[in-house]
This record gives C-alpha cells, sequence and structure tokens, in this order.
C-alpha cells in the first residue's frame, strides 16, 4: 500500500459503500478509528504520527496536533465547517485542508424545518405525555403568515427559505456575504431582522466575527414569544444567554442540533421543557452519509496523488506560506 490513511468520521468509518473500497482500492491502508464522540486535541496526537492523510468528522485538529503530524499531506473534513481545524498551521506545514460542501444541503435544511414545526405544535411535550398515558392538549401555532429571520444565507438557507416560503411565511435573510436575489426572499439586515422575525434559524459558518452571534444583548432585541433554532455550529449562540432568555420566557422556546460542548454533559438548557437538543445529526441522512464519504475520500486522494481538487479551503494560506519559504 503507497498511503497510509486514518479516518476518524464516525459515519464514515460505520458505514459500509463505496467510499472504503475506493480508497483500499487505490493503494490506501485504511485504518477506521472512530471513536464514539469527537477527539480531543490529545487523543489525535496519539494517532496521527505516521499518516500520509486523515478524514476526519468534528475532532479537534489544533496546532498541537499538527505539530505531530510528520508525514500528513492533506486533512479531509467530512463535512462542511472547519474551525475545528487550525488552518493556517496546516498550511504552514504544507497541509492541504479540504472539505465536502453541498452533500448534506438538503439533510440540514430537512432537519431544521422539522424542528420549527416541532417548536410551534410542541411535538416532543405531547408526544411524551401521550407515551405516559396523559392525552394533553398543548395550544400550538400555525407558521403561516409569520415571518422567518435566516442568519446566513448561503446552500442551506436557501434551502429553508424555499421550503418555509411554500408554508406562506415571510422570508428575511441576513448574509453579508451573500449577493444576488432569491424569489420570495428579502434580504435584510441583521438588526432589523432580529426585531421583526418570529423564528430565527442560524446557517452561518463559526469563525471570531460569529463567535456568539446571539449574545444576550441580541436575544434581548428578539420578539418575545420568538424561536431560536441552531443547525450550524453551537459557538454561534451564547449558551447562558440562550437559558435564561428561555427561562424567563422571553422565547417562548428554542432548538439546538450544535453546542459548544458535544455531548453538552450537564447544559442546564436540558432541563428546560421549551428546549429541544438533537445530537448533531443535521448530516446524518444515508443520502448524505453516501455523498459526504464518498467526496471526502475522492478529495483525499486527489491531494495525495497530486491530482487538483476544487475543495481546498487553505489554497490562500497554502500560497502564502510558499512565498515566504
Amino acid at each position: 500500500m503507497k498511503f497510509r490513511v486514518l479516518a476518524t468520521a464516525r459515519s464514515f468509518c460505520n458505514t459500509p459503500g463505496p467510499h472504503l473500497s475506493y480508497l483500499r482500492d487505490n493503494d490506501c491502508q485504511l485504518d477506521l478509528r472512530a471513536q464514539a464522540q469527537p477527539l480531543s486535541a490529545t487523543q489525535l496526537s496519539q494517532l496521527i504520527p505516521g499518516y500520509d492523510g486523515v478524514i476526519l468528522g468534528l475532532d479537534d485538529c489544533n496546532s498541537s496536533v499538527l505539530k505531530q503530524a510528520d508525514k500528513l499531506k492533506v486533512i479531509s473534513r467530512y463535512g462542511v465547517g472547519v474551525d475545528k481545524v487550525d488552518l493556517a498551521v496546516a498550511a504552514s506545514r504544507g497541509i492541504v485542508v479540504t472539505n465536502t460542501p453541498g452533500t448534506n444541503t438538503i439533510a440540514v435544511a430537512e432537519l431544521t424545518v422539522a424542528l420549527i414545526y416541532a417548536l410551534a405544535r410542541n411535538i416532543p411535550q405531547v408526544a411524551n405525555a401521550a407515551r405516559s398515558g396523559s392525552w394533553q392538549r398543548e395550544l400550538g401555532w400555525e407558521l403561516f403568515g409569520k415571518t422567518l429571520g435566516l442568519i446566513g444565507f448561503g446552500a442551506i438557507g436557501q434551502e429553508v427559505a424555499l421550503r418555509l416560503a411554500a408554508s406562506g411565511m415571510t422570508v428575511l435573510a441576513y448574509d453579508p456575504y451573500f449577493q444576488g436575489e432569491v424569489n420570495g426572499v428579502q434580504i435584510s439586515a441583521l438588526q432589523a431582522l432580529i426585531k421583526s422575525a418570529n423564528i430565527i434559524s442560524l446557517h452561518a459558518a463559526l469563525t471570531p466575527d460569529t463567535h456568539k452571534l446571539i449574545s444576550r444583548e441580541r436575544l434581548a432585541q428578539m420578539k418575545d414569544g420568538s424561536y431560536l433554532i441552531n443547525t450550524a455550529r453551537g459557538g454561534l449562540v451564547d449558551e447562558e444567554a440562550l437559558f435564561d432568555a428561555l427561562k424567563s420566557g422571553k422565547l417562548a422556546g428554542a432548538a439546538m442540533d450544535a453546542f459548544v460542548q458535544e455531548p453538552p454533559i450537564d447544559n442546564p438548557l436540558l432541563r428546560l421543557d421549551n428546549f429541544i437538543a438533537t445530537p448533531h445529526i443535521g448530516a446524518t441522512t444515508r443520502e448524505a452519509v453516501a455523498r459526504m464519504s464518498l467526496l471526502a475520500a475522492h478529495n483525499l486522494l486527489d491531494v495525495l496523488t497530486g491530482k487538483a481538487n476544487p475543495h481546498i479551503v487553505n489554497q490562500a494560506l497554502l500560497n502564502a506560506a510558499k512565498e515566504k519559504s
């Protein structure tokens, strides 16, 4: 075998499919090391020496990990977000980082819509009550005529807009990088969106600029009785401030598929009846896993074999590092 490849992404490792045979048929010695939870930097540092490539899930790949990556040429992210990878340090060591854009768009959009309906109709509460023998009815509300605010309007945000505009919602979107028009969507300033939306759904990348984007101050500016959905990244929300807003009744409810710490052990949000938590399942559909796995495998092998690849996320940093050397 020509290439030693480590894979830690759980769905990639645990789902049979052509992604595994593709790598094995192309000179890769594949080492599947998925754990129950994403690996810490300490754990990954111990595993990574000696590998030419790695397929990572949400594992912490910081500078201390990369210093141990003595042979590493490529980090193929199984997913879109790269906030867990130190891109600058990777580039300084000549390590290419790729991701899998578009593969989970439908899956995350559909989960977002499902969570919105679950909050609107109190589905977790009434389902649990019915299971326990209480024929309890909760007064819900209709989406028709309400206002949805999307913060982040890339592919996922646009798919959410398409589905909920069809439900009769007014759709506002804020994204400083979006240029253009989408039928049925009003491009809005952030402040105006926060103040006027009945539901706010987050679809932004986690960067230093978006860390705790939904702050205590912005939660206070939201409509009384409104809802917050986060199927993007946990760090976008001040979780302590969200707890206070839900506990006080300022917000009627919230749902999150991503947390600052995962799993969210002892997180007080989990004790609230008006909060829905899902275990980062946005991309966990059969279809999305198949698409993401195969693209992650192709990205990795492209880099290892010197082929051009359109999904390199640290190309500018790699170019700058080459110029310095």
